[in-house]
């Protein structure tokens, strides 16, 4: 069988020794971030064997893709495929002390700050605490409509005005279908703006779209156009705000000239804010930490960075954002996994009651 096709390993294929020495070289790299040798192992205290029978079995678990031996060095560390067997098989998660708890409330319970202050000091905090950069996908931009009207631009396009219950307006700027008459702009604001009053697009969209479809909207053939038009542009529009705080910490212990590569490669993929949008969505298709380790994820293949994220909810339980940090696949799993789940759960209170 091909490297490629092999399946990869498990706990239950590894003796104990050979899971007690994969074990012992994952947190003795995590906790230096540098190669560990066999001689390093054997002066663990509880160990009882010698160098080489160390290196045999250190041998057996790199043929099973768990270890590798970088360039000019006698020590060996985890794979992606390692890192990822440890964390889900062997990580004992730690829990946060009553200090750290207090620390993280304290620094969140910011009275008079907006909630944009509130989810960018979340960010730094999560990066300074994990020792990598933070990130915050903030909730989409879904206030109730109160009115929507269009207005003619041109022959073949029409602008969206689009007004909020909290007195904010958004205008946008649409494809009109052709020969659109002025009474059917008037009747297609009247439409949306009653079935929009108090809802937010979302919360609304699929209804409208329903009474279209089964012909219940009094409306005539361009009138309908133009209304689900607007719906299919404006799917998208919800405003995503994605915080990241603290990415010059990754330049902090350096431990290689391929380490210098690996960030610059990992602030590129920084820049790229749909793709990391993309990635912390992924945490709000469920409950609890993601862990997303190195090629584990296409954006960070390259950098080989590993990213733990959380969702948050609203007083409602329902999932409205994601946070979670970024850093090289050394991170202090053990440490960070509840630093941000404390965190998401601490954000998720600062959605129970209204802020300024």
């Amino acid at each position: 069988m091909s490297d490629f096709a092999r399946p990869a390993p498990t706990l239950s294929d590894l003796d104990a020794r050979s899971r007690a020495i994969f074990r012992d070289l994952v947190e003795t790299y995590l906790n230096t971030g540098e190669p560990v040798g066999s001689r390093t192992l054997s002066r663990i205290e509880g160990v009882s064997l010698s160098p080489a029978s160390i290196r045999n079995t250190m041998a057996d678990l790199a043929e099973l893709g768990l270890l590798s031996a970088p360039h000019q060095s006698a020590g060996r560390m985890p794979t992606h495929a390692g890192l990822r067997l440890f964390v889900d098989g062997l990580l004992q998660i730690g829990e946060l002390t009553g200090d750290e708890r207090r620390d993280i409330e304290g620094r969140m319970a910011g009275t008079g700050k907006s909630m944009p202050d509130l989810l960018s000091e979340a960010s730094s905090l999560l990066g300074g605490l994990a020792g990598g950069a933070g990130l915050v996908l903030a909730p989409a931009r879904e206030a109730p409509l109160k009115h929507v009207e269009f207005v003619p631009v041109s022959a073949h396009e029409t602008l969206a005005v689009m007004v909020f219950a909290d007195g904010s307006v958004e205008n946008r700027l649409m494809s009109a279908p052709d020969g659109l008459p002025t009474s059917a702009l008037v009747e297609a604001g009247n439409f949306l703006s009653a079935r929009l009053k108090g809802r937010t697009l979302s919360e609304a969209r699929e209804d409208i779209r329903a009474e279209i479809a089964d012909r219940r909207a009094q409306l005539d053939e361009t009138a309908s156009r133009l209304v689900e038009n607007g719906l299919a542009d404006w799917s998208g529009g919800e405003e995503r705000n994605l915080i990241v705080r603290g990415r010059a910490r990754l330049l902090d212990n350096l431990q290689a000239a391929e380490d210098l590569e690996r960030i610059r490669m990992l602030f590129d993929d920084l820049e790229r804010k749909e793709g990391l949008i993309a990635l912390l969505d992924k945490a709000r298709e469920g409950q609890g930490v993601r862990i997303f380790i190195g090629a584990e994820n296409p954006i960070f293949s390259l950098s080989g960075s590993s990213v733990i994220v959380a969702p948050y909810m609203n007083e409602d339980r329902r999932i409205v954002g994601a946070l979670g940090v970024i850093g090289p696949t050394r991170l202090n799993y053990a440490r960070v996994i509840p630093l941000v789940d404390y965190t998401a759960r601490v954000v998720g209170r600062m959605f129970e009651k209204p802020r300024g």
